[in-house]
């Protein structure tokens, strides 16, 4: 008799996908890894009040079960997002895509893969590489140990959470790292204008990242320090500045997004 396939995992209350209908101009922002859309929605209601049509999908294996995460790769959520941007293009007329951490990487291979599709990017913390030796071994170590310590929750404003998970899952990371390769490999492809919001104090990405995109990118790019935040950002003290800056950033280069608007 054949095994029964397994029950996916019920989300967790506040991971679910936050989506708004506004006017011409799109937002697609992704979470990070081990995260939820509880740590972009803030954001995108920041942008759907200022009429913008925006998305803030939850990645396959995310928002439940460190365990059922294991189950996926980056494949998995790239095909997520790279459904909500074809859906958001049949509604809008330009589109952004945003992210944090592993969010952003995501967010600029979606740039680099679809640049007819994409009309600027803004990404926050995003990670492409890390200097941290034990990576190292986790392409060997996700055979003996399905997880390790968790490397969410790296936020300074008091009593804030992110929702994330209380374990790394190994092989999830593991492909994480994959695509990390094939991100780096495929920066010069992008040609639409980059916002890159880097926290001067983050203890889950290294800077080993904004180096590589300086050098990697090609395309038109500000980039902007957090001065009061940890790696979740967009939940910690400088979210304000995000929210101000992506708008102005979108406005500038898209316009409003409101029916009747530049």
């Amino acid at each position: 008799m054949s095994e029964s396939p397994r029950k996916a995992a019920s989300v967790v209350p506040g991971a679910e996908p936050f989506s708004a209908d506004g006017g011409r101009v799109g937002v697609l922002l992704s979470h990070g890894f081990t995260g939820s859309p509880a740590s972009m929605t803030p954001w995108g209601q920041d942008l759907a009040e200022r009429g913008y049509t925006v998305r803030v999908p939850r990645l396959p294996g995310h928002g439940t079960t460190w365990q059922e995460m294991n189950t996926t790769r980056w494949t998995d959520w790239y095909a997520e997002l790279d459904a909500a941007l074809t859906e958001l293009r049949e509604h809008c007329d330009t589109v952004v895509v945003g992210g944090l951490s592993m969010g952003g990487c995501l967010a600029l291979r979606l740039a680099e893969q679809r640049p007819q599709d994409v009309d600027a990017v803004i990404v926050v913390n995003p990670a492409v590489a890390s200097r941290d030796k034990r990576l190292l071994a986790v392409p060997v170590l996700k055979w003996v140990l399905p997880s390790m310590a968790a490397i969410g929750g790296d936020i300074k404003k008091p009593g804030v959470t992110e929702s994330a998970y209380d374990r790394t899952p190994l092989k999830a990371l593991h492909s994480m790292m994959q695509m990390w390769t094939d991100v780096r490999d495929g920066l010069g492809r992008i040609t639409a204008p980059v916002l890159f919001f880097r926290s001067v104090d983050d203890h889950v990405v290294d800077d080993a990242t904004i180096g590589l995109v300086r050098a990697g990118l090609t395309a038109p790019a500000e980039y902007v320090s957090l001065e009061d935040s940890f790696h979740v950002a967009t939940l910690d003290h400088d979210a304000p500045l995000i929210f101000e800056r992506s708008a102005a950033f979108i406005a500038e280069r898209l316009g409003s997004g409101r029916p009747g608007g530049s």
